[in-house]
Parts: structure tokens; sequence; C-alpha cells
């Protein structure tokens, strides 16, 4: 009797283990029922230290209130972020790091071309989700990649707008390129090239710096020698403020347009108030973060509630703005997809949204599709005033020379 008492509690014993073993094997990986884990790999120290910390500071703006209000279906959203100082090799290591260590559910925020276009593969064969990367390279887009879904513009939209712009309102025709010399500014090259050729024309000059230095007087003594009417800088803040401010006290005033992954309010602050950045022309892939739509609002309100109390001189800026779209988008599939979340049904669900209102203005509604892994397209222009960001409505109030 004994005996076969001890049998039934055996076998209950293994039917329970079995159920929770089988439901575990079905728990996907980075989700449980209280936490869905994401990772970054973002530059939070070095040379372009600015455009990964404003971009993480965006992105848990949103999320610490989503996270007050409870999670999404319950669970709460924890993001573990890694510097790897704008380094490819470092962001290869953070992603091999998250995904295999870590194990996380999906990646965001990821800020950089040659950072991004590294960890690529590892994040493709590891078929993790990857969502809102600072960065508009082509690369990253095209031909799409099931586990990348970009949110921003493109860098190629970028430079045909303000070329389209240059030639078309400002009759200019001579227009030169400063560039980093990597996939980075290679893209950007490309698109200007791209953009010209449309009026069958090329750049009549174009010189480079290199990742990480502030060098840039061989690139500017070669421009400067071709007399360009415009330059266009595919760079971050500090060379593009050195070549900008190099050429103003020299005499040299061309046009400037530079492309948004230069950060525009650091690059606002480096050329300070003063007449130095007057005139300055920066393409923006989101609205001016002091502007009332909706979503912008809720942006500053969140951004002072949650960041602002750790970091007294944080202001906002296009950069921590994007990267509170990242999570606004991250969390608006998360919350469609329910109490099941698999990589695979995010991915499909994402690629289910059509014409979503962000609350960021017309014309800037988020769709994916399974052969476009771009949500937005929207180009925004911006000129710079005594060290302010004034959009452009009216090109013919474009200063001339």
């Amino acid at each position: 009797m004994h005996i076969k008492k001890l049998a039934v509690q055996v076998i209950a014993v293994i039917i329970i283990v079995a159920m929770f073993g089988l439901s575990n094997a079905h728990a996907e990986i980075g989700v449980t029922d209280t936490e869905i884990l994401i990772g970054s790999s973002l530059a939070l120290e070095g040379h372009a230290a600015y455009l990964g910390t404003e971009t993480l500071h965006g992105f848990m703006a949103y999320i610490n209130e989503i996270n007050e209000q409870g999670g999404v279906n319950g669970r709460k959203i924890r993001m573990l972020a890694y510097n790897d100082s704008y380094n490819p090799d470092q962001c290869v290591t953070n992603t091999n790091k998250l995904i295999k260590e870590d194990k996380v559910f999906a990646l965001s925020c990821y800020v950089g071309t040659p950072t991004s276009v590294k960890a690529m593969p590892v994040v493709e064969e590891a078929a993790v989700p990857l969502i809102g990367l600072f960065t508009g390279a082509e690369s990253l887009r095209n031909p799409v990649k099931r586990h990348i879904f970009n949110i921003r513009g493109s860098y190629y939209e970028e430079t045909a707008g303000i070329v389209s712009h240059f030639w078309e309102e400002l009759g200019l025709r001579k227009i030169a390129v400063f560039y980093q010399n990597d996939d980075f500014g290679k893209t950007g090259l490309k698109g200007v090239e791209i953009a010209l050729a449309k009026y069958n024309s090329k750049p009549v000059a174009q010189a480079s710096y290199e990742r990480g230095s502030e060098d840039v007087t061989p690139a500017f003594n070669a421009i400067r020698q071709a007399a360009p009417e415009a330059v266009v800088i595919i760079g971050v803040y500090g060379p593009a403020a050195r070549f900008i401010m190099g050429a103003k006290w020299s005499g040299f005033d061309p046009y400037f347009h530079c492309i948004s992954f230069v950060g525009a309010n650091k690059l606002a602050y480096l050329l300070g108030t003063g007449s130095d950045g007057d005139g300055v022309i920066v393409t923006q892939v989101v609205p001016t973060p002091d502007d009332s739509l909706p979503g912008i609002a809720e942006y500053r309100n969140y951004l002072e509630k949650y960041i602002k109390k750790n970091h007294l001189d944080l202001v906002p800026n296009f950069v921590s703005l994007e990267g509170f779209i990242n999570a606004k988008t991250l969390v608006l599939i998360l919350n469609k997809l329910g109490k099941d979340v698999t990589r695979d049904g995010f991915i499909k669900t994402a690629e289910s949204l059509k014409d979503i209102d962000l609350g960021i203005g017309a014309g800037a509604t988020l769709s994916y599709g399974p052969e476009d892994h771009q949500g937005l397209d929207k180009v925004y222009f911006t000129i710079l005033k005594s060290g302010k960001y004034e959009v452009i409505t009216d090109w013919k109030k474009v200063k001339t020379k």
C-alpha cells in the first residue's frame, strides 16, 4: 500500500516537473512574468558621448513612465546599456555579451553607423530584434534586414533634401563635402553624390577626417581651395564645429549644412551664441524639442520628471527626443503583442503597423511592412541663429552670401 502511494507521488512529481519544464521551454529569452529585458550598446564616453548619453536619457524618460504605470501588460522593461565609446569592435563585444550572456529579449538605441554596421551580422545571426538606431545608414535599410527596424529617416533622404534646396531655392552649384572617413561619412558622401547626379553635377571637392580625431586642417585646406558655395558636413559635433569656426575666422564663409548625427544642440553649444554659428543649417529627423505638439510636450514632461533631477544641466534636445521616440515605438509594439511576447511575434507585429500617430505632427506617422523597416521618413530643416535653431519655413529668407 505504501509502495503504491509512493509511486503515485513520484508520478505526480514527474508530471509537475515535466509541465514546468515544458512551460520554460516555451518562454521567450529575456521575458519573465514580471520583466522584459532590453539591451543597448552606445557611446557613453569619448568623442561621441553626448549622442549616446542623450539617446539613453530620452529612452529612459519614457520607459520610467511606463514602468511607473505598471509596465507593459504587467511586465516592466529593464534596459541594460553598455558603453562602446563609438568603437565598432567594442560594440560587437557588447552585443555578443548582451545576447549570449545577459540573454536580452531585444536590442534598441544603438548609436552610430560604424558600430551598428559591424554589430549587424551578430544581431541577424542570433535572430534578435534591434529597433531604433541613431544612424541613417543605407546599408541598415537596403536590402531589408528581418531583425533590424529603423525609426528615423535616412542620410540619403537628408542629403537629397538639402541638395535640392541648395540647388533650386538658393541657386548654389558648387557644393563640397567634408566627411568622417568611415562607413558613416562615406554613406553621407554617397548621398550627396546621388543627389547631385540628378542635376548632372558632382561635389567640387571632398575631404575627410579620421573618426576620433579633430584634426580638420588638411581637409579644410583642400575644400577651401575649391571655393565652394556650400559645404555639406558628414561628421560629429567636435570636428564640425572646428571646421565651421576655422572657416569663419579665416574669412571663408560658404553655406554650411550638417546632417542630424552631428548632435545639433551640442554643435550649437560649441559654436556659441555669437556669429560663428549663425546660418548653419542642420537637417533633423524629429521635430524641434520645444514644439507644442502633444508627443513633444509629453517628451519634455517625462524628461523633467525622471531624468533632469539627476542631470540638472539637462535641456530638451533633438537627440534625446529621438531616444524617446525609440522607446515609445518599442512599447507600442510590445503592447500590441499582449501577454505572449516572442521575438517572431515582435517582428510580425512591427511589420503590421500602419500610419501610427506618435503625436509628432502631420506627415510623421509610423509605418512598417515586410519590405520596409524604416518607420518614419520626414526630414526637417533648421537654421542656427544666436545659438538656437529655427525651422526653415521660407528658403527665400535664408540669408544670402
